[in-house]
């Protein structure tokens, strides 16, 4: 049928020499036929549009899109959108008929400074980008009440400065806000200490946010749980096999979200049986590969993984343009996971800390806990010495006055 087909949709005017390729790209990321058909017969009335007007495709910008887009909303109900052209503009801008889209620079003093901390961050630090967002709002801030010139006002720069910014601040946040805050101010601090823009080091002078994780237990799941959440992916489907997989890597290895994401294929080395992870700060470790997450990993890329990916990312999209799942995307697929199966909202992270509690259970000690969990400091893995609660209740001391 005609609408299943796209290649036979008719593309005339200044886009008609790209069309072909647009065809076959769209349905080598996955898209549908019917998807594919719309954004195909989307271009053609683009293409038609702009022979009209004499408009050619370098000019395909802003505003002669918005242009476009009130056109088409006058007889057209689907794909109105600018985000129904981005496959289109993708693929123009990757044969270089569309020039890519500027990115405004900031060169103002503060514009130029953030900059180069977000180079320190990445290739100083081996902070991932997540990180480098979220450090940045804070840092921003506090960098607008340094006075102006920029230079000369963090060469001015007093511990009762920063310390009253992060008094104001954290009044107006939450607890885990203001951690960020001053978590990405010491880091500021520490970059402008090394790059002699302040003379004294005033990390330190940036107060600790009250930390009462160690007031609570790790959370964790049964075994029942973890089985329930394993059975409730439909391994008969491609996306079925990618959840399954991606639910025992976390729950047998305890990755971070992020570090599950980052897998590639040539990641795993099946001959001797184990599995490459990027961890935080740019850290490389090799983890034993059990034999049910080999399983698992096995059957997602000989029968759920599209085997003409262009990316080297083990865990792919679900939907096209097929790409690399994101840790957003693993925290999302977890709760999609918990959802199917009935179980409370849970985070990627409670299956890291039931791999840390299962591990205690069986005797193993803190350090080796800490090894598997790949923490570069003890106190990350204290938070589990409480996770034993048969050993703690020896350690217990009865209650004054309570009877025998």
């Amino acid at each position: 049928m005609y609408e299943r087909d796209p290649s036979r949709v008719v593309v005339t005017g200044p886009l008609a020499p790209y069309a072909v390729g647009l065809c076959a790209a769209v349905l080598h990321q996955g898209y549908t036929p019917k998807s594919s058909c719309e954004l195909m017969q989307l271009t053609a009335h683009l293409s038609r549009w702009m022979g009209a007007r004499g408009v050619e495709p370098e000019a395909l910008a802003g505003p002669v899109i918005a242009e476009f887009l009130a056109v088409r909303r006058r007889d057209y109900r689907k794909r109105t959108s600018s985000r129904a052209l981005v496959p289109l503009l993708a693929h123009l801008r990757s044969v270089g008929a569309v020039p890519e889209a500027l990115v405004p620079v900031d060169d103002s003093e503060v514009g130029v400074l953030l900059s180069e901390y977000r180079q320190y961050l990445r290739d100083e630090r081996g902070v991932v980008e997540v990180s480098v967002r979220r450090y940045l709002p804070p840092v921003r801030a506090f960098l607008s009440t340094v006075p102006l010139p920029l230079a000369q006002g963090l060469a001015g720069l007093t511990a009762e400065h920063v310390t009253r910014f992060v008094l104001e601040g954290a009044a107006c946040r939450s607890t885990a806000d203001a951690k960020k805050m001053v978590t990405g101010l010491r880091s500021l601090l520490r970059f402008l200490f090394v790059t002699g823009r302040i003379s004294r080091p005033l990390a330190g002078a940036v107060p600790t946010v009250a930390n009462r994780r160690l007031a609570t237990l790790p959370g964790r799941l049964t075994a029942d749980e973890v089985n329930t959440l394993l059975s409730g992916c439909d391994r008969s489907t491609p996306a079925g096999r990618r959840d399954f997989a991606v639910l025992t890597v976390l729950s047998r290895l305890g990755l971070r979200a992020c570090e599950a994401a980052a897998i590639e294929i040539n990641d795993v080395d099946w001959r001797s049986g184990e599995l490459t992870i990027r961890g935080k700060g740019g850290l490389t470790d090799r983890l034993p590969l059990p034999a049910d997450v080999g399983e698992a990993l096995a059957d997602y890329l000989m029968h759920g993984r599209p085997s003409d990916s262009s990316t080297s990312r083990l865990f792919l999209s679900g939907r096209a343009p097929r790409q690399s799942v994101t840790a957003s995307g693993i925290r999302a697929l977890v709760a999609r996971g918990c959802k199917r199966t009935g179980l409370p909202r849970l985070g990627a992270h409670r299956l890291r800390h039931t791999v840390a509690s299962d591990l205690l259970a069986a005797g193993a000690p803190l350090p080796e806990v800490g090894q598997v969990l790949r923490h570069r400091s003890q106190l990350s893995t204290a938070i589990y010495a409480k996770v034993d609660r048969v050993r703690l209740r020896e350690l217990a001391r009865p209650w004054p006055g309570e009877a025998s």
